[in-house]
């Protein structure tokens, strides 16, 4: 199954990092969290990853791009006159990774819209490029399929000013609204599993996931929650980077499975 990361945001309430470079690419650890975010699932066995890339996208591209050889051990040979490379034990991960240019003021919704022909007619995952979570995802598939609803996301309880979920006891969303400043409910953590036919639900560069379409799905009685009860965290500013570089200092960063 198919992982799509959106990466294309500006950023701009971590601007002292995303002037520089898109905000899934900030470090935490020395690697980006668009690689940790990776990295959880791949260690479920989900290596298969779509970039929704848009703003510096070209800072995604070239990370990738020197990722292969940085992981490689190298001979360059320049007896003949020439740059001959050889390359010998290489330590990647065993991903294959689209990166797509999805546009600099696309909404989330077109984003996602604007990979359909890298996915196909198929089951995909979908999550945010600056949030990590310790969410079983093996088990958020299962969740996924035990309801044949349209849409799942995953729901943590945070005192953070995220979309809300009004959830109903058999874990249906009732309804979705965006962020309040007294807000302290459950929230759209990402990490969602979604049918082919969401794409249905968007109709241009302009349609907001968030709004649009999760409205629609609440309307329709498409749209499950997976609670969440332990790790999540997002990197919308740089107290919150600090945050979750801290807990890797320490080796006491819960997201970190593999």
């Amino acid at each position: 199954m198919k992982v799509v990361l959106l990466a294309g945001g500006f950023g701009t309430r971590i601007f002292e990092e995303s002037q520089h470079i898109p905000k899934p690419m900030v470090e935490i650890g020395g690697m980006p969290i668009l690689w940790h975010i990776m990295k959880c699932y791949s260690y479920y066995g989900f290596n298969e990853f779509i970039i929704c890339a848009g703003y510096k996208q070209e800072v995604i591209k070239k990370w990738f791009d020197d990722y292969f050889l940085i992981n490689s051990d190298i001979t360059y040979d320049f007896r003949s006159g020439k740059s001959d490379l050889t390359i010998h034990d290489q330590f990647c991960e065993p991903w294959k990774v689209t990166v797509v240019n999805t546009g600099l003021y696309t909404m989330t919704g077109g984003r996602i819209k604007r990979v359909q022909k890298y996915i196909g007619n198929e089951q995909f995952m979908m999550t945010y490029g600056d949030g990590v979570c310790d969410v079983n995802i093996c088990e958020l598939e299962q969740f996924h399929k035990s309801h044949r609803k349209l849409a799942t996301l995953t729901a943590v309880v945070q005192k953070q000013q995220k979309g809300i979920l009004d959830i109903a006891k058999d874990n249906s969303v009732r309804s979705f609204r965006e962020k309040s400043v007294n807000d302290g409910a459950m929230i759209n953590a990402g990490f969602m599993v979604l049918q082919p036919e969401i794409f249905d639900y968007i109709k241009d560069d302009n349609t907001v996931f968030e709004t649009d379409v999760f409205n629609r799905l609440v309307a329709e009685n498409q749209l499950m929650s997976y609670v969440h009860n332990g790790f999540w965290q997002c990197m919308d500013n740089l107290n919150e980077k600090n945050i979750l570089e801290e807990l890797y200092k320490q080796r006491k960063a819960p997201w970190k499975v593999w």
